[in-house]
């Protein structure tokens, strides 16, 4: 677990430094990660269909990898936000967990089959969230399956609430990159002492830079181990208040 837990702290802060930037990347999937082995440093890669996604800009809907697809493109919404990828990465995060993909569609309609089988048919409201010109959806009415049941009771109660908690209709209600970061299933990665399997040192997981450290906001001191919150507090003069 301590590798899905670096590759997705990783791929999460990479992303929360693209969205601080108004950028969306609209192709998130393993393909387009790249790992250094030996450091088990993570890279997202390949920003060929990325986007610097713009208020009231209409926006190319068939777009993203089909596993990888949140589902207001499957609706067709052409006014969707970089919540898209946390869609993406909680795909990500399900097939490390799974070691396959969560939702393997055969094609453009099967993947939303696929999604409803696990994640349950969407209701009203969740559709309106989605895309809200689309009223015509009709579908059976199908149960969400326990979480605990998608995956094997080998995995954390943290990782399932926090692929539980990316993998949301709604894309108001998807945690955001900060608050991704800040979840208790990357707490192991904020304790000193822990280290890769072979002993060797964690890969630079908190080397924020002051644009990053500043956009996280008060949850900076739950997202950073405390010596380096304050450290960095110092450095770029922000300081937490004693209330």
């Amino acid at each position: 677990m301590i590798f899905t837990k670096l590759y997705m702290y990783q791929l999460i802060r990479a992303l929360m430094y693209i969205h601080s930037l108004g950028i969306c990347h609209r192709d998130v999937k393993p393909q387009n990660l790249l790992l250094n082995p030996p450091t088990q440093v993570l890279k997202l890669c390949d920003f060929g269909s990325a986007k610097v996604l713009v208020r009231d800009e209409p926006n190319i809907s068939y777009i993203c990898s089909r596993y990888y697809r949140a589902p207001e493109l499957i609706f067709g919404a052409t006014d969707y936000t970089a919540a898209i990828d946390i869609w993406s990465a909680g795909c990500v995060m399900a097939e490390l967990m799974l070691g396959k993909p969560l939702f393997p569609g055969e094609s453009f309609v099967d993947q939303l089959v696929q999604i409803i089988k696990v994640v349950g048919t969407p209701s009203k409201e969740e559709i309106e969230s989605m895309n809200r010109n689309c009223t015509e959806f009709k579908s059976p009415q199908i149960k969400a399956q326990p979480w605990s049941k998608v995956f094997s009771s080998r995995q954390s109660p943290e990782a399932v609430d926090l692929v539980k908690n990316l993998l949301q209709y709604n894309p108001k209600k998807r945690l955001t990159p900060v608050a991704s970061l800040a979840h208790p299933f990357f707490d192991e990665l904020r304790d000193p002492a822990t280290r890769l399997p072979d002993g060797k040192p964690l890969p630079p997981l908190f080397d924020l830079s002051e644009e990053e450290f500043k956009f996280c906001g008060d949850l900076a001191s739950e997202i950073l181990p405390k010596d380096v919150f304050e450290k960095l507090s110092a450095k770029y003069g922000v300081y937490k208040s004693d209330s």
